[in-house]
């Protein structure tokens, strides 16, 4: 695996070290939730450098066809390097340039607490379905249930105060399922469903972890001095060493939330 000194961009950090220790797993869990089929039209929104669309690419085969969306350019510069056949496109989920009732599925994963405009989100997702499509939209879970991750937000909150503490939650802000029902009806999307799935976070060490999470732009990134980090290093031999299995690996559980909804075959969404 390369390290952090290797890449040269967030993206780059994301798709080296996040990707494989986290989000790559989810890609076939989030496409099966979606009920992505051979010969589909598949829209993956959010689609950062394409841990689902490429899994999404594998299941529809050459018969069918994805759109990999994302609003970052890094993202979608290194995921035009992977070998898929993924149409790659730069836009936003609140305001999707796509046209109406144009896709059998649309699938997201760990971006929805980032939009500004969730429930806009969701009906713009929603308006480029077809009429009988299928929605799959994956959260993170509480972080009081991604044990090793709350033993680190914890230890930021000691070193460093709440502050720091809280932005590296961020990512987990939506980890509720009445929450997420809430935003659906406010989408209009009156008969979502949210299930649990579990989920597992691998990093070769301690060490991979902590640096990773500091050079993550959306929690940490540029919030710890070289001093700071240090410090945390140190202490999170201790805090982290409980989940610590073979030959240093650390890993733990890290449950998703994942809404799932249908688009109506008699009442067509369009925003």
């Amino acid at each position: 695996m390369n390290t952090l000194e290797d890449v040269r961009s967030p993206a780059e950090v994301y798709d080296a070290h996040f990707v494989p220790a986290l989000f790559a797993r989810w890609g076939p869990v989030v496409a099966a939730e979606a009920e992505v089929r051979e010969g589909e039209r598949v829209l993956d929104v959010a689609c950062g450098t394409g841990a689902l669309t490429i899994a999404v690419a594998d299941i529809v085969g050459p018969t069918g066809s994805v759109v990999g969306l994302d609003a970052n350019p890094e993202m979608l510069a290194v995921a035009r390097r992977k070998p898929v056949q993924v149409e790659w496109l730069e836009g936003t989920a609140e305001s999707l340039p796509l046209p109406d009732s144009s896709f059998d599925a649309v699938v997201s994963q760990f971006g929805l607490m980032f939009f500004q405009h969730k429930p806009q989100a969701l009906r713009e997702m929603m308006r480029v379905l077809k009429p009988g499509g299928s929605l799959a939209v994956a959260i993170c879970d509480a972080i009081e249930n991604s044990p090793g991750y709350n033993a680190f937000a914890q230890l930021l909150d000691r070193l460093f105060g709440k502050r720091v503490g809280d932005a590296f939650r961020t990512p987990f802000i939506l980890g509720d399922a009445k929450l997420l029902h809430d935003i659906c009806r406010e989408a209009a999307i009156d008969d979502a469903g949210v299930v649990q799935r579990n989920g597992k976070v691998q990093f070769e060490s301690i060490d991979a972890l902590v640096s990773t999470e500091r050079a993550c732009v959306w929690t940490l990134g540029g919030v710890l001095t070289d001093e700071e980090f240090a410090r945390l290093l140190k202490e999170s031999k201790t805090a982290l060493r409980p989940f610590v299995i073979d030959r240093g690996t650390i890993e733990f559980d890290m449950p998703s939330l994942i809404i799932t909804a249908r688009k109506s075959p008699e009442h067509p969404h369009t925003g």
